[in-house]
């Protein structure tokens, strides 16, 4: 397992995707999962950098590990900042018309349906956010 430590604004979103980027080449990663996991390390590190520490700026740690059999990547997103589980929202109801739905949850609606697994937990004063892909 590897970590990057990051104070959570949206201008560090390039070096989180070049740290997760290079786990991914190193795990011989296909383009097609990179793009799916690159779509969801950005929604959930914005998520973080716009709503956990507001009005102030805290620090994001996000962990990557590849694990066997079946070969995958799981990276967990830490913060500090105020509780929030996204995953207790419901899923946006796509059939009705834009206009008409709530704001918010699409993004999380995206990562649910691209990644093998997502989960929540809070411990210890942190939210921990984890997902895997299966790359193989």
């Amino acid at each position: 397992m590897d970590k990057l430590d990051i104070q959570a604004v949206p201008e560090n979103l390039p070096q989180v995707l070049a740290f997760v980027g290079e786990h991914l080449k190193a795990a011989s990663c296909s383009s097609r999962v990179k793009s799916q996991i690159d779509v969801a390390v950005e929604e959930i590190f914005v998520n973080i950098s716009s709503y956990a520490y507001d009005p102030d700026i805290g620090v994001a740690q996000i962990r990557v590990e590849t694990k066997e059999d079946p070969l995958s990547v799981v990276l967990s997103f830490i913060d500090g900042g105020t509780p929030y589980d996204p995953l207790a929202k419901p899923d946006p109801n796509l059939k009705i018309p834009l206009k008409e739905r709530r704001k918010g949850g699409l993004g999380i609606f995206m990562v649910k349906k691209t990644m093998d697994g997502i989960e929540y937990e809070y411990k210890d004063g942190h939210n921990i956010l984890t997902i895997t892909k299966n790359i193989m």
